[in-house]
């Protein structure tokens, strides 16, 4: 369970993660880690949560939320701000889904990769601006609303195919058991019941499941599958709305 924690701490963040840490686990193996992405998201957003509560006393809260949404993507070296761009270009195109795939790999970020990363990294800042002024303990619902975020991202892999024939969301996708997919989301759920007082974190966390399944489907009806870019945009969008459901 360490070495597959560290793994995916390496797999899915810039943190160094010495190679001694992995030994055992082979690469075409890493699915077998997925149940720890919820303890990798709570590592991740427990960073950006200090990082927020830190800087909030120095110069307030508006400019704390901008920097901590900039700390989280600095850890993950914007991995799944890439993926949500990605996605966003190709679906939005209203080519085929050859062509869609195509965009989806190309390395520009188009008009709307570019609209989706502005309004997700801007309606971050807000939600997480008014969940403190709120009085809303921010270091707790911003390392739920990670853990959730890549917790959920399991329902984007459980029973779906990979779109493409290679690729790096192929050792996740269509490779996740039932009970892998369960241990998940329950890890995630639990983890958000502790951080939250009340039913908040879990009421939250049904909100953000929800809406990723139902993105899954219709990501598999237009792409035929599911790919490494739209577990990215999963990702993100899971931690928006958890966050936004606080509300």
């Amino acid at each position: 369970m360490i070495v597959r924690f560290w793994a995916m701490l390496g797999f899915i963040s810039r943190l160094p993660v010495p190679v001694r840490w992995t030994r055992g686990l082979d690469f075409e193996h890493y699915s077998r880690g997925i149940v720890t992405f919820p303890l990798v998201g709570l590592l991740l957003g427990g960073l950006s949560g200090l990082a927020f509560v830190i800087l909030q006393a120095w110069c307030g809260v508006p400019l704390a939320a901008l920097f901590c949404v900039l700390t989280l993507a600095l850890l993950t070296g914007g991995f799944h701000l890439d993926g949500l761009a990605d996605t966003c270009d190709g679906v939005f195109s209203a080519r085929h889904r050859e062509r869609m795939l195509e965009i989806m790999r190309d390395s520009r970020l188009g008009t709307h990769g570019a609209l989706a990363l502005i309004f997700v990294l801007l309606a971050k800042v807000l939600v997480i601006s008014e969940l403190a002024l709120r009085g809303t303990p921010m270091l707790a619902a911003l390392a739920a609303a990670s853990a959730v975020g890549r917790g959920c991202a399991v329902l984007l892999m459980y029973r779906h195919r990979y779109a493409r024939e290679e690729g790096l969301g192929n050792v996740f996708i269509g490779h996740v058991s039932g009970r892998q997919a369960g241990v998940t989301l329950g890890l995630a759920a639990l983890l958000a019941a502790l951080l939250l007082p009340g039913m908040g974190g879990v009421v939250a966390m049904v909100a953000a499941a929800a809406a990723i399944f139902i993105l899954g489907q219709q990501l598999k009806r237009t792409l035929g599958g599911q790919t490494g870019d739209t577990l990215g945009a999963a990702i993100e969008l899971g931690e928006l709305i958890f966050l936004l459901a606080l509300l």
